[in-house]
């Protein structure tokens, strides 16, 4: 399997409501047979009904209301640009889960849930490059020792 990641999709309650908020926060797509994409960078967000998502996994949809084990990233180029997006989200009806400070390594983040319960830190780490595209970079982080 070759290393890369081209899609990620998210099952939500309401479709409408979902593609609202995304949008709100900037993001423009495009909505095809009950289906919202979004272009990412090198990847796609998509937006589809939870209940298809889970049946097209082959799970049964539980809906526990809490942690569902992922966490999505948004890096940017400041702090300031933290504290704007996490307003932004939720002006638009996102949840601020962790205001916005500094994190336990060191960088700068907070998060917030969108309105079906994912959760996106929104993040300024100088140590990550971000080419002007938006493209991550991940430095090496072998640490050379005896």
């Amino acid at each position: 399997m070759e290393q890369r990641l081209t899609l990620v999709t998210l099952g939500v309650a309401d479709l409408a409501r979902a593609h609202t908020f995304y949008e709100a926060l900037g993001w423009r797509g495009q909505e095809v047979q009950e289906t919202v994409f979004f272009q990412a960078g090198g990847l796609a967000l998509v937006l589809w009904d939870r209940a298809l998502l889970a049946a097209d996994c082959g799970v049964p949809d539980v809906r526990a209301g809490g942690f569902g084990g992922i966490a999505l990233a948004h890096n940017v180029r400041s702090d300031a640009e933290v504290d704007d997006l996490l307003d932004i989200a939720e002006r638009a009806g996102g949840v601020v889960t962790r205001a916005a400070g500094p994190t336990v390594l060191g960088f700068y983040a907070g998060v917030f849930a969108d309105p079906d319960g994912h959760v996106w830190e929104i993040a300024h780490n100088p140590g990550l490059t971000l080419a002007e595209d938006g493209t991550l970079t991940l430095p090496d982080f072998r640490v050379d020792g005896p």
